[in-house]
């Protein structure tokens, strides 16, 4: 196992061996239910430190590879029995989900966001005034790209990419691209402007409720819709994070079917975590999912901006459906964009919120721990040693 550390590579050790754990229980060197060798000596194979292990075990408990059990050790729950693993029993709340965004909430610094935009009128002149190509300019998609490369783990080509003004318009586009006789499956509850988008462009809706682990097993298994629309990730209202199991069962459903997935991605920039977030696209073999995010969160629900990733096997039918949609989004607004997430701004502010979203709760562990070693634990139980 030590030769997976490579010293050599600029990615820290704890996640070397992460992706390395994950490797193994995915491919079935731990099968479902094994106990995972112990911290001290999973830590001296690898010629590591235990906390270095610790970390790893960390990631993985928290995408759902493994449990921690007290006095136990860690044993491995992900299954992957051909896409339908057991759901837990609660269920929740069908209620729709209203996004409540208070003004002050999500505020990129006034400055950066200035400045930046100074630079681009200034080196950009009269070119802020031409028009965009439909699926945005190309300096902007090459941008994000790079970015999802470095921090999402998805590898596309800037020509996969589609820029509109929001969420909001992207699921337009999708409900043209795949029809109206489309029946699109929703976690319930969700976002309810997702529902009313599709049923404003006559598209058929079909609600699945969701269990503590993500969307009913049973529920997912006798759909007839030919594209399940999710947040995998914090899904609102219900801030269930689907483990790994169910990522894979939500995959091994859109494969089997041949259907597709719209991967709804709108909040886990703000991860603390220093690892690229698993999401489904990367996982996705078979090139069946579709993924959505927005600035809106990052930067200002005023800035009605986002971007869609094409799976290259839907290139086509996108191009055919909605390549004749001008591009919604100002060309200025592109280039601040592009210049922000070039520069590294972008990413250092998004990064930053992931640990500022802990602060109230440090603060608190503060009053009672002090800043000694037990802080210390504290910190490292929660992974901001990162920040």
């Amino acid at each position: 196992m030590s030769r997976i550390i490579d010293r050599r590579r600029r990615i820290p050790a704890y996640l070397q061996l992460y992706e390395k754990m994950k490797r193994d229980i995915t491919e079935g060197v731990f099968p479902p239910g094994t106990k995972l060798p112990s911290k001290r000596v999973t830590a001296d194979r690898a010629g590591v430190s235990e906390i270095t292990v610790r970390h790893a075990y960390d990631l993985l408990a928290d995408e759902g590879y493994i449990e921690m059990r007290e006095r136990s050790g860690c044993f491995v729950t992900f299954t992957k029995d051909g896409g339908f693993a057991r759901s837990a029993d609660r269920a929740l709340p069908s209620a729709r989900g209203k996004k409540k965004v208070r003004q002050k909430e999500f505020l990129f610094p006034l400055s950066v966001l200035t400045k930046t935009m100074r630079s681009v009128m200034a080196g950009r002149g009269e070119a802020i005034l031409e028009k965009s190509p439909n699926w945005g300019l190309l300096e902007l998609r090459a941008a994000i790209a790079a970015y999802l490369a470095r921090n999402r783990g998805i590898r596309v080509k800037s020509s996969q990419i589609i820029i509109g003004s929001g969420a909001e318009y992207l699921y337009g586009l999708v409900a043209s691209a795949f029809g109206r006789k489309t029946v699109f499956a929703l976690e319930s509850p969700s976002y309810e402007k997702i529902e009313q988008v599709y049923l404003s462009e006559g598209a058929r809706c079909e609600l699945l409720p969701l269990k503590a682990d993500g969307i009913d097993s049973a529920a997912l298994a006798s759909s007839k819709a030919g594209v399940l629309h999710i947040t995998p990730y914090r899904s609102y209202p219900s801030g269930i994070t689907a483990p790994a199991s169910k990522r894979y069962e939500y995959i091994g459903w859109a494969d089997k079917g041949g259907r597709f997935i719209i991967e709804d991605d709108f909040e886990s920039e703000f991860s603390v975590s220093h690892k690229p977030e698993e999401t489904l696209f990367s996982l996705s073999k078979q090139g069946r999912v579709i993924y959505i995010n927005t600035f809106s969160k990052t930067i200002s629900p005023s800035l009605r901006a986002g971007y869609m990733v094409i799976p290259k096997r839907a290139l086509a039918l996108f191009r055919k459906k909605t390549g004749f949609f001008s591009c919604t989004v100002p060309t200025f607004e592109q280039l601040v964009l592009a210049k922000l997430i070039q520069s590294g701004d972008f990413e250092h502010q998004a990064q930053g919120r992931g640990g500022a979203c802990l602060a109230p709760l440090l603060s608190v562990f503060m009053i009672f721990y002090g800043a000694g070693p037990a802080f210390s634990c504290v910190l490292n139980k929660t992974r901001v040693f990162r920040l």
